[in-house]
């Protein structure tokens, strides 16, 4: 312990960079002695997947929101970098703290390091405490009547939905206890996040990350306003349509814990006190296959490498060739639909979700590409890619996941743009090349009877799909 010091506490922070309903930094509040608030960027520990570059961009914007917030309320960010297990040990000693406080996390790799630190911490005599923060039902308590982990997503919501109400969400704090400080009253040396090198080194290429979100814990909160004011009461309808703002674009601020699924639940309640539209029932479940997913990484740690259903491990999976996956990962495939959405993605960090079906369908069946190598550019690539909801959709178009769509099931970007996009409202926004075909010619601009800088499709529909069915049914047979 420092010299003359009084015993202090340690919060860990991982994805939950909030003060808003942050169990283990309010329950620091209330101890006496400094507080030291530490967030490791650990790509070091065994196991643990390092962040992809649009997250890196997200998270340094984050973190300085962060350390702003802390700041305000008398604390202060001290950032570490490194194998987080020797970094908080080593940080607990110097600081000379009896207390060690975070919030849960339910990744393999994750849990093995808490796991590691928590008995360390027991045999040193440090209390060593967990909080349910990030996830409004733990994997271990939602289960069948077999006492087994659910496989399909409608049985496993019902069972959270009959169950305990989410609990109430908890103010921040107001004040932070000050940090801990050595003998001549200096606090821990932090790191310069400026020196994590987490920024692109082209800065164009998040102009448009820049111009889209505003990462960290105030702009979650205006982003929820906004959402429940308005597009929440339309969204079984909204979220469909690409072309118009009828999606919440919570998920970069969920998957860094800058907003809890407590707040956002019950701020839902407190919106509609009496009965809620069926569309806000509709927002809710999709908070529950977060969940689902979480679960699913909770039970299958390796979801982002091995097929969840391991019959896909015979699967006849094509190689595409390097002119085709580039095509793709452009938004040079000749389709207008999953071009727009793969240069959406490119400028700012997200997709929209009926965009993402389209697209990954695209290459994992009508290129018959592993739904690997989609999976790993979305994780470079979105700003919301966390460790269970990107492999486990991913999953769920290729047909090896839970409760995956069924093989047969090949989405037609032709289709899916008129159905959705009908006056190419959205085709037009990230296709400028297209912008001066009719709504008729947009969805199909080989058709159109003038010249166009724009590819022809790199594959027949009918072709790619004929092949993937007859590629899933061989696999069915065997």
């Amino acid at each position: 312990m420092p010299s003359g010091s009084n015993p202090s506490s340690l919060v860990w922070l991982r994805d939950d960079l909030r003060l808003d309903d942050n169990p283990a930094l309010v329950k620091a509040a209330s101890l006496d002695g400094p507080l030291t608030v530490v967030y490791v960027l650990d790509e070091a520990s065994p196991g643990v997947r390092p962040l992809g570059g649009a997250a890196k961009w997200w998270l340094h914007h984050s973190l300085a929101a962060l350390g702003a917030d802390l700041a305000a309320a008398g604390s202060r960010l001290l950032l570490r970098r490194g194998a987080a297990a020797g970094i908080i040990q080593a940080l607990a000693e110097e600081t000379g703290a009896t207390t060690l406080l975070w919030n849960r996390r339910y990744g393999g790799p994750e849990r093995a390091v808490d796991a590691g630190l928590k008995e360390w911490a027991t045999g040193r005599g440090i209390t060593a405490t967990s909080f349910q923060a990030n996830l409004m039902f733990e994997p271990w308590t939602v289960r069948t009547g077999a006492g087994g982990p659910y496989k399909v997503f409608t049985p496993f919501w019902r069972a959270c939905l009959d169950g305990t109400e989410p609990r109430l969400p908890l103010e921040a704090p107001r004040r932070l206890p000050p940090p801990a400080a050595d003998a001549s009253g200096q606090p821990p040396a932090s790191e310069s996040l400026a020196d994590w090198g987490l920024l692109p080194h082209t800065p164009d290429w998040s102009v448009g990350l820049g111009a889209t979100w505003t990462p960290g814990e105030s702009g979650a909160h205006s982003r929820l306003e906004e959402f429940v004011d308005g597009p929440v009461e339309d969204y079984g309808t909204g979220r469909n349509i690409p072309g118009v703002e009828g999606t919440s674009r919570l998920s970069p601020h969920l998957r860094f814990g800058e907003i809890s699924p407590f707040r956002i639940w019950h701020t839902l309640r407190e919106h509609f006190p009496q009965q809620a539209p069926s569309d806000v029932g509709i927002f809710r479940s999709e908070l529950g296959w977060r969940e689902f997913c979480w679960q699913l990484l909770y039970e299958n740690p390796e979801l982002a490498s091995r097929n969840y259903r391991p019959e896909f491990d015979r699967f006849a999976w094509q190689t595409p060739s390097e002119s085709e996956l580039t095509a793709w990962r452009q938004g040079r495939t000749g389709y207008p639909l999953v071009d727009a959405g793969m240069r959406q993605l490119w400028q700012t960090g997200w997709m929209h979700n009926r965009v993402r079906m389209a697209a990954a369908s695209f290459l994992v069946k009508n290129l018959l590409a592993d739904w690997r190598l989609g999976e790993a550019w979305f994780w470079d690539t979105l700003v919301d890619a966390d460790a269970a909801s990107n492999p486990a959709n991913w999953q769920w178009v290729a047909g090896s996941g839970a409760d995956a769509s069924p093989y047969f099931r090949i989405f037609n970007p032709i289709t899916q743009s008129k159905k959705f996009d009908a006056e190419g409202r959205y085709l037009r926004r990230y296709l400028p090349e297209l912008s001066g075909l009719d709504a008729k010619r947009i969805h199909e601009p080989w058709k159109a009877d003038c010249a166009l800088d724009y590819p022809d499709p790199i594959v027949g529909l009918p072709e790619s799909r004929a092949r993937a069915l007859d590629t899933y049914q061989r696999l069915k047979d065997t």
